[in-house]
């Protein structure tokens, strides 16, 4: 079995394009984080006291290239269809981060020309602000190429969102990942600074 290895996006706005020697298949992005510390009791524990865990929720702002956007996340149930529009699913909601896989966003390669940018984010939407101590690591994996890590080595104590990658159509045949790993205050503030001009509302789940 050959071991393709990984190639790491280390700097904001390095980017690479996935490999179109073939078609596009399902292409995953998988958002893990760190559960242990050392500490007595535990990462969660011992960071957020008692049995209160950290939920970290992976999701995107989607763009298709007929106009429409829309956004695929646990907030909301807004969990999206892999095999049509948006062509972006989300695969579930880990509240603690005790789930080894973390969370898994689908995204189907096979629909590159229909899909025009992919806004890849992750948000804290209960516990301590604290994206250090959480380590994030995101992982883009595709069938017959190496997986592309962002990690959320950057950080910000004070804001719960962060846009972790940007995800482009290449001339309708594959995809440009591009590193962001920048913080915002929240869904609309993400959304300005990139151009979205969707309308927000609070939520829950």
């Amino acid at each position: 079995m050959v071991n393709l290895g990984k190639i790491e996006l280390t700097k904001k706005g390095q980017s690479i394009n996935l490999d179109k020697k073939q078609q596009l298949g399902p292409i995953t992005v998988n958002l893990n984080w760190n559960q242990q510390t050392g500490k007595s009791g535990g990462f969660l524990k011992s960071l957020f006291g008692g049995n209160q865990g950290i939920d970290l929720d992976l999701g995107c702002l989607v763009e298709l290239t007929s106009g429409e956007k829309g956004c695929v996340q646990a907030l909301g149930d807004a969990f999206g269809v892999y095999d049509q529009k948006p062509f972006i699913q989300l695969d579930g909601d880990d509240r603690t981060g005790a789930v080894s896989a973390g969370e898994n966003l689908r995204i189907n390669g096979v629909k590159v020309a229909e899909i025009k940018r992919i806004l890849v984010y992750a948000f804290i939407y209960e516990g301590v602000t604290n994206w250090a101590e959480a380590d994030g690591v995101a992982t883009l994996s595709y069938p017959g190429g190496q997986d592309i890590v962002v990690r959320l080595d950057e950080h910000s104590k004070d804001k719960r969102m962060c846009a972790i990658a940007m995800i482009e159509n290449v001339q309708n045949e594959t995809f440009n990942v591009k590193r962001l790993v920048e913080y915002f205050d929240g869904h609309a503030n993400l959304d300005k600074a990139y151009g979205w001009g969707m309308k927000w509302q609070a939520g829950s789940k």
